[in-house]
């Protein structure tokens, strides 16, 4: 039980805000671009509460990678459907790319400052589990901004595939989207592409904007998915 509260703390705040923070700006770009669907039905919020899915939340302290709900976006009121389609799908992990970045700057920065920090004083108890915090919202932005780039509908790499396509490819691709989620649950849990594609493309992201606190980004995520 105790471990499992250290895992709440660490992972609640840094998960919550990636999944939030990812489904309202695809409801703020549909918004600047014509539809107001998500605002009418007070989606543009970052209250946690009108975004949470209880078992895509579950699903961060179980595997890592966790979603929420999606905020409903009607591409007909969109000023030029095919083309702002790939702007509103790509806001996304835009967003959780943006996050992972400044998580990083700020992770560096302070475990130099950090260096000075007496272990148990009071600056220790502030600085341990911010850094903690910081490095699993490094972690879990690159993670959800990653997978969301599968180009294969309803994740958004798919749709802006569909926008970007040719129209006969697009329409084709567009048609996968019922079955979708059920063939990339099947790759990903089935099969080996997230060792072999997702993986390698988040340690390549980690190293790249963590730097020197990549060790400490994927130890802290090997100790919370104990």
């Amino acid at each position: 039980m105790e471990q499992f509260f250290l895992k709440l703390s660490i992972m609640l705040v840094p998960g919550l805000m990636a999944i939030t923070c990812h489904e309202v700006s695809h409801g703020f770009v549909a918004y600047k671009f014509g539809d107001d669907t998500a605002r009418h039905m007070g989606r543009l919020t970052l209250n946690p509460l009108k975004h949470i899915d209880i078992f895509g939340t579950l699903m961060i302290f179980i595997v890592g990678i966790g979603w929420a709900k999606p905020v409903p976006v009607n591409f007909s009121n969109l000023r030029h459907p095919k083309r702002d389609m790939i702007w509103v799908a790509a806001a996304g992990p835009i967003t959780n790319f943006t996050l992972a970045f400044l998580s990083a700057m700020v992770l560096r920065l302070l475990v130099r400052l950090s260096g000075g920090v007496t272990d148990g004083s009071l600056a220790a108890m502030v600085f341990d589990p911010t850094l903690l915090m910081l490095a699993f919202s490094v972690y879990i932005n690159l993670l959800l901004g990653i997978f969301n780039l599968i180009p294969l509908p309803p994740l958004d790499g798919g749709r802006v595939a569909v926008g970007l396509l040719p129209y006969r490819p697009s329409m084709a691709l567009a048609r996968v989207e019922p079955f979708g989620m059920i063939i990339i649950i099947a790759l990903v849990f089935f099969t080996n592409a997230f060792n072999y594609v997702i993986a390698p493309a988040l340690s390549f992201a980690v190293h790249t904007i963590a730097g020197p606190q990549s060790d400490l980004v994927f130890g802290v995520t090997r100790l919370m998915m104990r």
